[in-house]
């Protein structure tokens, strides 16, 4: 006599995939990207997601910043591009002669301040609103221009767990400089010029084309691949051509200001 088939109250529950922990989200970004997203996409909202990142970037980049100014190759360059502003102001007529030097000194001992005071504020800012920023371009293309359909905290949580490239980005940079004794050292083609000029637009560019942040890019594709249910060929193009975009108008506009000032 054939069996009754089995209601759905004694069929055995089907096995669930086991939430991914934040520890886990944390480190397989780095290298299983998809798989923290695709998790991210289908949990609950989680302040954690943007949050612990941006607590992690900002210790790891204060540690950093102590290493830096602990070394006096990098107080003595700090000196140096200090020494040439003024010098370059003394050519130009703005500042007398017998003034110069105790200029120098106040702007020695300001600048000096300054830098660290920086190092200290920069990384807050960062971690902050990195997350915010990055997750209303991962909402835009994501949610309205590949039609996802997900909510902007979701494009935030993203935005933050991708930060974990700039965490590490916060490791390399100091030993990169540290390494090299020069301020200006990154992973990028910056590593090329002997003699780094901050104030020149086209090493400005060279900077830009920075190893961790096309990473970051492709990290913030696939999470938005993986939100919106697009190719990850489609996001890609996205978020490299807004980069593209947004890195051409700061380059443009660096130029314009150093036509005007005369620098």
């Amino acid at each position: 006599m054939d069996q009754p088939p089995p209601t759905l109250e004694s069929q055995p529950d089907a096995p669930k995939t086991p939430a991914m922990s934040l520890p886990a989200r944390l480190m397989n970004v780095i290298a299983a990207p998809g798989e923290v997203f695709e998790a991210v996409k289908t949990s609950p909202p989680s302040t954690a997601n943007w949050l612990v990142p941006a607590l992690i970037f900002m210790l790891v980049s204060w540690m950093g910043a102590m290493l830096i100014f602990s070394q006096d190759t990098i107080k003595q360059q700090l000196s140096d591009i200090t020494n040439k502003a003024i010098d370059k102001q003394v050519e130009k007529g703005k500042i007398p002669k017998e003034r110069a030097e105790a200029t120098r000194q106040a702007a020695e001992k300001f600048g000096s301040l300054g830098a660290e005071i920086s190092a200290v504020a920069m990384p807050v800012f960062v971690a902050f609103i990195s997350p915010f920023w990055g997750g209303l371009i991962v909402w835009l293309v994501g949610a309205k221009a590949l039609k996802g359909g997900f909510s902007y905290m979701k494009g935030v949580e993203a935005a933050g767990l991708a930060n974990m490239i700039y965490v590490l980005e916060a490791i390399v940079k100091p030993l990169l400089i540290v390494a090299m004794g020069n301020l200006y050292a990154s992973p990028s083609l910056a590593l090329a010029v002997k003699d780094f000029d901050p104030q020149n637009p086209v090493y400005g560019l060279l900077a830009a084309v920075n190893v961790m942040t096309f990473w970051l890019l492709v990290v913030r594709a696939i999470g938005i691949a993986r939100l919106s249910g697009a190719s990850v060929g489609r996001a890609a193009a996205w978020m490299f051509g807004i980069w593209a975009a947004l890195t051409a108008l700061m380059v443009g506009f660096a130029f314009a200001l150093r036509t005007i000032t005369g620098g």
